[in-house]
């Protein structure tokens, strides 16, 4: 037997915030996917010298979010047509997996909270290296490499140094930002505001987006709970 009255409407609304959950999911592994084909993203963090390669923790970080948009998608095509077919079997196991998925992004929050600065210090420890290699009296293949790698930090953030550098010591040290004047150099912005800038905005976006998501969950927690009931009253007992 169908649903009928407010459980009908229950049943549309949450068929409703399951398809907006789907298509959150498209957006979050849309967003996971331009993170890790960013030009700026990708070109520092393929860098690497003296077989130090540039940190990973934010390519794991954004592995994860594919991960959980391809599964958002999932989940919130089996409410759909949970709810749709009325279903109680189809809408306990939605229930499931929603509270499973709840579960792990409050975890995932609450690492990314107390982890915040993590992937921007540990880029910024990265940039350090390099530029104190670079800066070395002694010609060498690890200098070159160092280099090289700066070359790549000033000309994709448009930076120069660390931001305590002396004018004299730029001006000596002139392969630093070599494509760029003195004046260019001392007036540009520091790597280290940078780094922080950049991947700060990534991950405030990441945290709006899974703040929205996770606002969704619970309404579709409480529509499923609400629906499951009003299926089984609605089911004729014999």
């Amino acid at each position: 037997m169908a649903v009928v009255g407010c459980t009908l409407c229950i049943k549309f609304m949450l068929f409703f915030f399951n398809f907006v959950f789907w298509l959150a999911g498209g957006v979050i592994l849309g967003v996971a996917l331009w993170l890790r084909h960013d030009n700026q993203t990708s070109s520092l963090l393929m860098q690497q010298f003296e077989d130090q390669q540039a940190p990973s923790t934010f390519y794991i970080s954004v592995y994860i979010l594919i991960a959980v948009g391809a599964v958002m998608m999932f989940v919130g095509f089996l409410g759909c047509y949970g709810a749709i077919q009325e279903s109680q079997c189809l809408l306990g196991t939605f229930f499931f997996m929603l509270v499973c998925l709840f579960a792990c992004e409050v975890a995932a929050g609450i690492w990314g909270f107390s982890n915040r600065d993590t992937i921007s210090k540990e880029m910024i420890n990265f940039y350090d290296a390099a530029y104190i290699k670079s800066v070395d009296v002694v010609d060498s293949p690890s200098k070159t490499a160092a280099i090289k790698v700066l070359e790549v930090f000033h000309e994709t953030l448009d930076c120069c140094g660390k931001g305590d550098d002396s004018p004299l010591f730029v001006q000596v040290t002139g392969a630093l930002c070599p494509k760029k004047s003195l004046e260019d150099a001392l007036i540009s912005k520091n790597c280290h505001l940078k780094l922080k800038d950049l991947f700060s905005e990534k991950l405030y976006l990441i945290g709006l987006v899974a703040l929205a998501v996770a606002v969704i969950m619970i309404f579709e927690m409480i529509f499923t709970m609400v629906l499951c009931c009003g299926i089984r009253n609605a089911t004729p007992v014999y």
